[in-house]
């Protein structure tokens, strides 16, 4: 069964940083995609940033390029997003997402990820 547990979440004042952590249970990250998304209430849930399984291409959302870091742990099943910078518009829930082996050429949209963590709240005050 697999199992993705986000962590690392909580309240910071903007200017400040924190980093996500995401564990995988039940299955090898170190070739699959991977990907941060948020979500905030009353919005859809957006890709904040991916990684590709196949060479660690990584993407961002305009509104987070420079300011945030996704990266992997291989062999120890985990992935991090380091957010730096962090302002009131980063305030979000954080899930991250794994999709199905069989998916190929996968981005950073919500519909091609398959398998989803609990998520971990973001609160930056101003």
């Amino acid at each position: 069964q697999v199992q993705l547990v986000e962590s690392g979440g909580g309240l910071v004042q903007a200017g400040e940083s924190l980093r996500l952590s995401c564990e995988a249970s039940g299955l090898s990250l170190d070739y699959s995609a991977i990907g941060w998304f948020r979500q905030t209430p009353g919005n859809e849930r957006e890709g904040v940033s991916c990684m590709s399984g196949k060479d660690g291409t990584t993407t961002y959302a305009d509104s987070v390029k420079g300011r945030f870091t996704i990266s992997r742990e291989n062999g120890e099943n985990m992935v991090y997003l380091q957010m730096d910078m962090l302002s009131s518009e980063d305030t979000g829930e954080y899930y991250c997402a794994v999709p199905y082996p069989w998916r190929h050429g996968v981005g950073c949209s919500t519909d091609e990820y398959d398998w989803w963590g609990r998520g971990t709240q973001v609160t930056v005050s101003s």
